[in-house]
């Protein structure tokens, strides 16, 4: 890392080049379009003003991603400060819940339902999924971001994905009408 003026072509050019992928991040972690077109926006005035930035191009996207997230996160802090981490309630919601007999008979898509179960995750584990899954980060990347070990990144990720697969299992009553066993 080094300090880069406002005049830096290579950086600004690297940096406008992930703001699709920031913006996609930010609005589902915001889940919202004016709160991730601000959080965006705070990320890049932020980025700029920092005196040490990367110098590699290949660097900037995964501080881009770090810069986003610790503000998206303190700003969380700041408005709820006791319900940061995942309520464990929540997560036992998450993994109980199984469509109605209405819900298997819908025809919505595969990818309507891993949405829904994404979204339904405790934050935690949907911003690993989302850096992973649909920014490709890798996981050691994401532990940078997160600033956890790589481990908590795995296991994050784990987890994520048996809550998501319990969430698509529909319940015996569906399975029974359905004529499957």
């Amino acid at each position: 890392m080094s300090g880069g003026g406002d005049d830096d072509p290579d950086f600004r050019r690297s940096a406008i080049g992930c703001l699709d992928r920031l913006y996609s991040f930010a609005r589902s972690l915001t889940r919202s379009r004016v709160a991730a077109e601000d959080l965006v926006q705070e990320t890049y005035v932020r980025a700029l003003r920092a005196a040490n930035r990367p110098t590699d191009p290949a660097g900037v996207r995964p501080w881009l991603f770090t810069i986003l997230h610790n503000v998206w996160k303190n700003e969380r802090r700041r408005r709820q400060p006791d319900s940061f981490d995942a309520d464990p309630a929540l997560l036992r919601a998450v993994a109980a819940a199984h469509p109605t007999p209405e819900d298997a008979l819908d025809h919505e898509s595969v990818a309507d339902k891993m949405w829904r179960s994404i979204e339904a995750l405790p934050d935690s584990y949907r911003e690993v999924v989302l850096l992973r899954f649909s920014q490709g980060l890798t996981y050691r990347e994401i532990a940078e971001i997160l600033d956890c070990p790589a481990g908590t990144v795995m296991s994050r990720l784990a987890r994520a994905r048996a809550l998501i697969i319990e969430a698509a299992r529909p319940s015996r009553e569906v399975r029974r009408v359905s004529g499957r066993h």
